[in-house]
């Protein structure tokens, strides 16, 4: 493998560059004052591992295409103008869930008053294992309001780029240190917020609710620039992917003129293959392995995860960002196969 040594300021440290299995260099600078470790593919960023203070959890953001667009929503780290507002535990790309051993980590964020807090779990960061190759590996764990922990996440992140496309697997093996109990709800497990111009038009506002009964007010926005539509591998479309159990969900968009595709694809060793959809209009992109009956109300039988301690499961997806032209279908399916072969 070849290495690159670089002089960099004392708060930063080259952690590792190497060429991915496609030949785009994957370099990792890690910024412990910032609390983030930025990546960067064929000399350009792609994306940041951050972990703040002033978050209840690790998130991916921001992200980017191979050139140069941003992806994600930057509200609420850094606003842009006629962003929308809604759901402040929306950042970058993430995993949490809304209801392990009865608190919700997924809705978590600063928007929650101490008054409720108890009610709500944290992803708290632990350390960075390594850094080599392409795949970054972190330590965190999953903490009541008091700090008990009830599991830890091993997490590794595969990176790769090309010429017009990024990719990254993010594989998180969680591990029980006290029972551990999964119950089946909407609010999870891959969570990722984009850009406006990834919103699907909406004339109208919308009500959204979540674990414990809070409303959330959408309003209905500019829709100038705005055009996503999702579309997933069962042949749905538009608001037709949510709930929906599908192998792969993508969504399109054009950014200042360029076509772009996010592709978010389910792993066959996950729980409960192949995921729910919980893909939203005004911009939530997400993949859901512990749904159940929230998605699909035919279901018979609970959807429940239960770990022991000392016991493990693993949840695996993958994240391709396509510029410079729209991926088919078949383009989707073969990343799919591929990634699952």
């Amino acid at each position: 493998m070849k290495r690159i040594l670089y002089f960099l300021l004392p708060v930063c440290a080259l952690l590792g560059a190497c060429k991915a299995e496609n030949g785009a260099d994957v370099v990792f600078v890690r910024d412990d004052a910032a609390r983030k470790v930025d990546v960067r593919i064929g000399g350009s960023l792609f994306t940041s591992y951050i972990y703040p203070t002033d978050m209840e959890k690790q998130v991916l953001w921001p992200i980017q295409t191979a050139s140069g667009q941003e992806i994600t929503r930057g509200y609420p780290r850094a606003p842009r103008a006629f962003e929308s507002t809604d759901h402040p535990h929306h950042v970058g790309l993430w995993f949490n869930f809304g209801d392990v051993n009865g608190l919700d980590f997924w809705n978590n964020s600063f928007a929650i008053p101490a008054e409720r807090k108890p009610f709500y779990g944290s992803v708290v960061f632990d350390r960075i294992v390594s850094a080599e190759g392409n795949r970054l590996v972190t330590l965190a764990n999953w903490v009541d309001n008091d700090g008990k922990v009830l599991m830890t996440e091993e997490t590794t992140f595969t990176f790769a780029g090309t010429a017009d496309e990024r990719s990254v697997v993010r594989s998180a093996r969680l591990t029980a240190v006290v029972p551990v109990l999964f119950k089946e709800n909407k609010e999870g497990i891959l969570g990722l917020r984009v850009d406006r111009a990834f919103q699907q038009p909406s004339d109208k506002p919308q009500r959204y609710t979540d674990a414990n009964g809070i409303v959330t007010e959408v309003a209905t926005v500019n829709n100038e620039g705005v055009c996503g539509e999702y579309v997933n591998s069962l042949g749905d479309k538009g608001d037709a992917v949510w709930s929906k159990r599908a192998e792969w969900t993508m969504l399109n968009g054009t950014k200042e003129g360029d076509e772009i595709s996010i592709l978010i694809i389910d792993s066959r060793d996950n729980p409960n293959y192949p995921a729910w959809s919980h893909a939203r209009g005004y911009g939530l992109f997400a993949v859901n392995s512990m749904g159940g009956k929230d998605f699909d109300s035919t279901l018979t039988e609970p959807v429940e995860l239960r770990l022991e301690p000392g016991e493990s499961a693993t949840f695996s997806y993958k994240l391709i960002i396509k510029n410079g032209g729209f991926l088919t279908s078949v383009q989707a399916d073969e990343r799919a196969k591929a990634f699952n072969r």
